[in-house]
């Protein structure tokens, strides 16, 4: 993605995820904002897009934040909103373990306190872990944590599935994490 598309993409991020005020932006209860109002208001903000333009911005994210309802009027973050928005997703059965990329700086929290959404109303969970290793690179020296998702799971906790494939988890107390005896170095 260029730095346009980038820059306009994490705009679009603080905007459907946690500052729609920032443009006079309503969203519904479920996260969903009006695709023409969203592109009036960016532009009236001083940001230029078009419909073709966040077109590109929804298919060319790699991580696929931001969906389209079925006849494409509305759009939302897919999730890792700060505002209280029913995502209307479904719990589901994990697999057996998923992971989470952290900074190797947040590790003795994270064992005293489990892993918490802090501002975001969820925990993000990946079933890829070379892809948690991309998300603990943005905060510092990554490590990966391994999280017992079927474990969890069957002890009562809930497990949701996006479209684009992150799982989220409301909290994951400690005694559910295996931290690696080695760290991944970029």
């Amino acid at each position: 993605m260029d730095k346009h598309l980038t820059k306009l993409s994490k705009f679009l991020s603080l905007i459907l995820r946690h500052k729609p005020q920032v443009i006079g932006l309503k969203l519904d209860a479920n996260g969903w904002a009006d695709v023409n109002e969203l592109v009036d208001l960016v532009n009236l903000h001083g940001i230029s897009i078009s419909h073709p333009l966040l077109d590109l911005v929804v298919s060319s994210n790699d991580k696929e934040r931001f969906t389209y309802n079925s006849d494409r009027t509305k759009i939302r973050a897919q999730q890792g909103h700060s505002l209280d928005v029913d995502l209307g997703l479904i719990p589901q059965p994990p697999p057996q373990k998923l992971f989470h990329g952290t900074a190797t700086r947040f590790l003795s929290s994270i064992q005293e306190q489990g892993l918490l959404p802090g501002t975001r109303q969820h925990v993000h969970l990946t079933a890829k872990e070379v892809d948690a290793i991309k998300v603990g690179q943005r905060h510092g020296q990554s490590v990966v944590l391994t999280v017992k998702a079927a474990e969890m799971n069957q002890a009562g906790y809930h497990f949701y599935c996006s479209d684009n494939g992150v799982w989220l988890t409301a909290t994951v107390p400690p005694e559910y994490i295996r931290f690696p005896s080695k760290l991944h170095r970029p």
